[in-house]
Formats: structure tokens, sequence, C-alpha cells
């Protein structure tokens, strides 16, 4: 079999909006090391560029992503593992702290590593008949990639232990019952659903997103006091921006706003 010329992950420019594709078509995008490796350079590459305002995360082929990639784990468990996270984590870690939002499409299948990652968006837009699983239980090992820091959050600790515990596969129309995706669309509309989506958050005030998704994430972990500080600061940060003027003059003048995102 001759080996794929394509890159494991494409990044993609349209205006602010940078599309981040799994790019493994044939192996239901399951992420190995080099497509690990390269969505660290990505998100990177994005976290250094003010001009993105929003990301797409998106899979190639007839998947969103099937998990980790089973032969960089059955030749090594132990390295392969480990070469596995250390750039994933680090990619989650920097996409959680951009200010730009993030967005999931997903369609046919987010399972394992690719639910994980699907689970630390912004917002997640899924095609009517994907299927969800965590899977990870089914292989015999613990979750990965945030899975166990975003899922409580998302349906709660006890649903969540449900969901990875058991290994049950979900339906779209569960995903969205549960909370784990925002929408489900058909299929033929996807496409169009997330750009719709993506475009207006594009246009949005990308610095007060960005305080607005760190604020969510760390209220969690701090009591109110903690948390009403934090968004004080963030609010005055907010201030020193050009998109709060303009969003004032913009509601006395009764006409959109136009945000710059800084």
């Amino acid at each position: 079999m001759t080996a794929s010329t394509e890159p494991p992950l494409q990044l993609e420019r349209a205006g602010a909006i940078a599309t981040l594709r799994f790019n493994r078509p044939g192996a239901l995008n399951a992420i190995d090391v080099p497509m690990a490796t390269a969505l660290l350079a990505a998100v990177r590459a994005i976290a250094s560029d003010d001009g993105v305002r929003c990301v797409v995360l998106r899979g190639a082929g007839k998947g969103f992503m099937a998990g980790g990639d089973l032969a960089t784990l059955r030749a090594d468990p132990v390295q392969g593992a480990k070469d596995l996270l250390t750039p994933l984590n680090e990619a989650v870690a920097l996409l959680a702290q951009l200010n730009a939002p993030v967005v999931a499409q997903v369609h046919g299948v987010a399972a394992g590593a690719g639910l994980s990652l699907m689970l630390q968006a912004d917002f997640v837009l899924a095609a009517e008949g994907t299927r969800f699983n965590l899977a990870y239980i089914n292989l015999g090992t613990s979750c990965d990639v945030g899975a166990s820091w975003a899922l409580p959050r998302l349906v709660g600790l006890r649903r969540a232990l449900e969901i990875a515990m058991l290994g049950d596969t979900y339906t779209a129309q569960d995903a969205e019952r549960l909370g784990l995706v925002n929408r489900v669309v058909p299929a033929a509309e996807l496409d169009a659903a997330v750009q719709q989506l993506a475009q207006r958050l594009a246009s949005g005030p990308t610095q007060a997103y960005g305080h607005m998704r760190r604020l969510m994430r760390a209220s969690f972990d701090h009591d109110l006091p903690t948390q009403l500080a934090a968004e004080g600061e963030a609010f005055v940060a907010c201030a020193r921006s050009a998109d709060l003027p303009e969003g004032i003059e913009a509601f006395h003048a009764k006409r959109p706003a136009v945000f710059q995102g800084r």
C-alpha cells in the first residue's frame, strides 16, 4: 500500500476563520503521533495570529474522529501513550486559552480522543446520524485529552460516570439531550450551519469572547468572591479595548456594532 502524501492535519484560513481539518480519512481520522504533532503546531500558529477570530474543528471523509490510533499503542503501549498525549495535551491547553471561540463540526463518528477533543469546543454542531462513544473503557483504559475535566461540567458527575464507565454508544439525539452537542442538523446542512455560526462568532468582540470562555471554565474552581474579582478584572480589560466603546455607540445609534476584535 502506498503511504498517503496528504498532511495528517490541514490548517485552512478563510478570512478570520481558521479551520483545523483532521485528515486521515482512511483511518476515520484516528489520531497518531504525526497528527498530534501537527495539531499542536497548528494551534500554536493560530495562537500567534490575532487575525483569527474563530476556530473550526472538523474531520475529512466519513467521520469526525474515531479516537487514538491503536497501532501506535499496540507497538509500545507506554511510550506510544506518552508520544501521543504530550502534544495533544499541550494543544488542548492552548486551545482553551485562545480568545477565538472554538466550534466543532461533527459527523459520522466521534469516539475516544475524538469525543474528548469535541468536548473542548465552545460550540458543537452535529449531523444527524452521528454516533458518539467515549470508548476508553472498552479498551481497558481511562480517558484522556481533557475528557474527565469537560464531561462532568457538561452533563454532571453521575451522568459523566455512566458515559465513561459503561462505554455505550449514543445517537446524535442522545448527545443533544445530554448537552454534549448544541444542535443536531441534517447532514446536508451541516457545512452551512457551521459556517453561519463561525461567521457570526468571527465578527464578534473577540477579546470579550476570550475573557468569557476563560471565566466560565474557571468558575467551577472558584468561590464567589474569587470569581467576582476575576469578572471585574476581565470587564476592565474589555473596557480598555476598542470594542466596548463601539458597542455602546452602536447601541445608542440603534445599529449593529462593527467589532474589530481588539
